[in-house]
């Protein structure tokens, strides 16, 4: 009984640390970054995403928003991507997480740049969410 209540106050102690607001990125947050990224409200508001890079102005990629989902970005793009790989996000390896983060899709559109894409969650269900989008027309962004 001594011992449940142990392990019970070290799992309570290290997720009060985990979600801390000085470990949470700031939803506020929307200056660039030296290396000129920015951080991004997706549609909904739920979540933080991140933009690398300018937009060439007119360009698909330019309407692109954190939050929308792949069947949209395609739509949009009006075509697949040129190539595209998927990996696991260190969110695979937190004990009972649900979320749909698990997984990532990369994205390469040549001459436009790569987006990411949750790719759901440990059991393959959900995702699809556009969560980063890096504009580089050189497609150097891509890392398969």
């Amino acid at each position: 009984m001594h011992l449940h209540r142990i392990v019970l106050i070290a799992a309570l102690t290290i997720l009060g640390a985990c979600s801390s607001p000085a470990t949470r990125p700031s939803a506020q947050s929307t200056t660039p970054a030296a290396d000129g990224t920015q951080s991004a409200t997706s549609r909904d508001g739920s979540f933080q995403g991140e933009i690398t890079g300018k937009a060439r102005p007119g360009s698909r990629f330019a309407r692109l928003q954190i939050g929308m989902g792949m069947d949209e970005v395609q739509t949009l793009m009006d075509r697949a991507p040129d190539r595209s790989h998927s990996y696991e996000s260190g969110k695979r390896w937190i004990p009972f997480y649900f979320g749909n983060d698990a997984r990532r899709l990369q994205a390469l559109y040549k001459g436009e740049g790569c987006l990411i894409f949750t790719g759901g969650n440990v059991w393959g269900s959900a995702g699809g969410d556009l969560i980063a989008i890096h504009h580089d027309a050189t497609g150097a962004c891509y890392q398969p």
